[in-house]
């Protein structure tokens, strides 16, 4: 399928169910299916984001509708334009033609506006400002006292978001899976692939092979396949744990791994097995795969809560020079 039918899938969908949600105020598209040519294909690995503005807010997550597999998430009313374009993941959606509804017209206003300041430098350097923050955020928020895949999904997204910083400098989609993917290519682009190393190493996964990337991918596969079938609805990411999910999951993280980027594709596992662990935990599951899921975090040297502070104080002290290579790129 071509990405602009799925984008209209998308739009039926927002038409024919998302318009009759509580306080429905409009909807857009975000992420890769986006960003990306309306010939393309969408990839089988790939879903297709929706944000529906409503308040109170409501979470539907992954599900597939008529062929395509749709992530729908929700946000609260949009602030000024100011604020979207300071804002990376939102900027990123409004600087292109994104809306999907909008029975107020004040989205589509936002739109007007943000695509035509998106690439002012103030802009790129609020919205570079703004990731920096989320990786301070995240790292700095680390309890150990939280449970364990809370634990590391503070270390693990606080590391992951220094590639945002870099792809929001280059003007890049700040994809979330495919992040380290993405940003090896922009940096190969300016000829900084050392810079590249460096991330890597910052997420504990430079030195990994792929064989050892392999096996831990088998792994997870066989916690995912456990845990998909079975139901969590309190869980936020219940769904993105399901069998309509894997293409993206686990699949996706394999099409990584046979292109050469295995070290590329940790980041997503690691993600993922987080989140099965923690649907285990909700869904009152026994805490099998708990083993395999250390082995992957021991590889990456974050392990222990100790180590994961570690590595965190580690990405903190390399912000200065994350920033530098930022302004380099923009």
């Amino acid at each position: 399928m071509r990405i602009e039918q799925a984008r209209q899938v998308a739009r039926e969908w927002v038409r024919e169910e998302g318009a009759g949600l509580p306080g429905f105020d409009g909807a857009f598209l975000t992420g890769s299916a986006l960003w990306a040519g309306p010939e393309d294909e969408l990839a089988p690995t790939s879903d297709v984001d929706v944000m529906v503005v409503t308040e109170p807010a409501a979470h539907l997550g992954k599900f597939p509708y008529k062929g395509v597999l749709l992530e729908v998430s929700s946000t609260a009313p949009l602030g000024s334009s100011h604020e979207v374009l300071s804002d990376y993941h939102l900027a990123g959606s409004f600087h292109l033609p994104c809306v999907l509804a909008d029975p107020s017209g004040r989205l589509t206003e936002l739109q007007r506006v943000v695509s035509r300041d998106f690439a002012e430098r103030p802009w790129i350097l609020a919205r570079c400002t703004n990731a920096m923050d989320r990786v301070r955020g995240w790292i700095n928020g680390m309890d150990e006292s939280a449970p364990l895949p809370d634990q590391v999904a503070a270390w693990l997204f606080g590391t992951g978001v220094t590639a945002h910083v870099l792809l929001v400098a280059g003007l890049r989609n700040p994809t979330v899976r495919r992040r380290y993917a993405a940003v090896r290519d922009l940096l190969a682009e300016h000829g900084r692939l050392d810079f590249h190393e460096h991330l890597l190493d910052l997420l504990g996964c430079a030195g990994l092979g792929a064989g050892q990337v392999r096996r831990h991918l088998a792994a997870l596969g066989k916690a995912f396949d456990a845990t998909a079938p079975v139901r969590a609805p309190g869980y936020r990411f219940d769904s993105d744990i399901s069998a309509a999910a894997r293409p993206a999951a686990i699949d996706g993280s394999m099409e990584l791994i046979e292109r050469g980027l295995h070290r590329e594709a940790v980041f997503w596992m690691v993600a993922t097995y987080a989140r099965c662990m923690a649907k285990r935990e909700a869904a009152g599951l026994p805490a099998e795969y708990a083993d395999e899921f250390h082995e992957l975090l021991a590889d990456l040297g974050a392990e222990t809560f100790a180590a994961r502070r570690r590595r965190g104080d580690r990405v903190l002290a390399a912000l200065p020079g994350l920033w530098q290579t930022a302004m380099a790129l923009c």
